[in-house]
């Protein structure tokens, strides 16, 4: 019998414990939940799945997160050119919880739309500068050009006649076509469709006769008879394209285009904390196996100072700000 009852009174004991302890814990976890909350890190993508932002967010979000002890989770908030995930972000808590992986089109943004909830410089501050994407300007094969210069000859030859498609209406796909027609006096009918995919797709099947997409968007179609590569469309070529002339140097001086992309954050987010996921993500794009994959989006890897990329913000404003104006593009 006492054997017995020293049985019960060690399960009783081991039971009361097991009670006591999983009642620390589930006590203990208000404070834990807290805390993992308070490391989960949303970065808002402000355009749907396969934008560029998006396949660049998802090939770093990961090592992120690790690399500031937290969980990067990647949000689409897509829609308006951008301006919706803007949105979002900008009312965000100022701590360092939300971020939104931006591009050339959140500073375009403010020039091309006659209101936003927002102020894209004053309402959010420069955390990292991640990469730079190049654009290529590209044609159905059923146009029977073979260069830039080709190409301005034969839209001017031909007012309205031909089409170009783009990712929607303030996206940096128009932007640049716009701006490249302006600047070579040219007439062509804008086509907006829903993504970059989807305005590559439209020329490749021939209803669309031209598209600047960024240089992800057409890498693969080197070789398609359905579609001519002409040209890069930055200040120098691309290092994914190097036998690609730049739209420059093949039919028109002067022009140019690209974007950077990059982490902001709302402002007032402390500047500790700023310079926190800065050092984080430069270590990330130090990573050889992250810059292999940026690579291979057409991405090249950029690394700056949170004080660096605030210049180029800035100094990129008044950049896209001549490029809407040039444009003549203006969306109410």
């Amino acid at each position: 019998m006492m054997k017995a009852a020293t049985t019960m009174t060690s399960t009783l004991f081991t039971r009361r414990s097991l009670a006591a302890a999983a009642a620390a814990i589930t006590l203990g976890g208000f404070g834990l939940g807290a805390d993992a909350q308070q490391r989960v890190i949303h970065v808002i993508v402000p355009f749907g799945t396969g934008a560029v932002q998006d396949t660049v967010a998802r090939a770093f979000n990961s090592e992120l997160g690790a690399a500031l002890n937290a969980s990067a989770i990647v949000e689409n908030r897509a829609g308006a050119g951008g301006t919706v995930g803007a949105a979002v972000a900008a009312k965000a808590p100022a701590d360092g919880s939300t971020l939104v992986l931006a591009a050339a089109s959140h500073n375009i943004a403010a020039f091309l739309y006659s209101k936003l909830p927002y102020d894209p410089l004053k309402d959010f501050v420069g955390v990292a500068n991640v990469g730079n994407a190049g654009y290529v300007l590209a044609v159905a094969s059923g146009m029977n050009v073979s260069s830039t210069a080709d190409f301005i000859k034969e839209v001017k030859a031909n007012p309205g006649k031909y089409n170009y498609a783009s990712a929607g209406n303030g996206s940096a796909t128009h932007l640049a076509m716009a701006s490249f027609l302006a600047k070579a006096g040219l007439q062509m009918t804008h086509i907006p469709t829903k993504s970059t995919g989807e305005a590559v797709n439209e020329v490749l099947a021939g209803r669309v006769q031209a598209v600047i997409s960024s240089s992800i968007g057409v890498m693969g179609f080197q070789d398609d008879a359905r579609m001519k590569l002409l040209a890069s469309t930055g200040q120098s070529r691309s290092p994914f394209l190097p036998k690609l002339p730049t739209v420059a140097e093949s039919g028109l001086p002067g022009y140019a285009f690209d974007s950077w992309i990059g982490l902001l954050a709302p402002a007032g987010t402390p500047k500790a904390e700023v310079e926190r996921i800065n050092a984080a993500a430069n270590k990330v794009l130090a990573d050889p196996v992250i810059q292999e994959r940026f690579k291979r989006l057409g991405v090249e890897p950029r690394s700056q100072s949170a004080e660096e990329f605030q210049k180029l913000l800035r100094s990129d404003w008044d950049a896209m700000g001549a490029v809407v104006k040039a444009s003549g593009a203006k969306i109410d």
